[in-house]
């Protein structure tokens, strides 16, 4: 019987290391950029109108 090889060279630990740090270095791109983002919403001001629901919302519970 004949054994079949593969025609594509074999990938060394040094790719595989580099294509892990380079998967790690976007997740953590991506991580950082999460957070940035998460931190404007965060930081951003709550809507007047916003405010006036919560208000009136308060009233009730303390009224009922």
């Amino acid at each position: 019987m004949i054994e079949h090889q593969s025609e594509l060279p074999s990938v060394g630990p040094e790719i595989s290391a580099a294509a892990l740090d380079e998967a790690r270095l976007r997740q953590q791109a991506i991580g950082v950029r999460l957070r940035q983002m998460f931190d404007e919403v965060v930081n951003e001001p709550i809507p007047d109108d916003f405010l006036d629901i919560l208000r009136r919302a308060d009233k009730s519970a303390e009224q009922g």
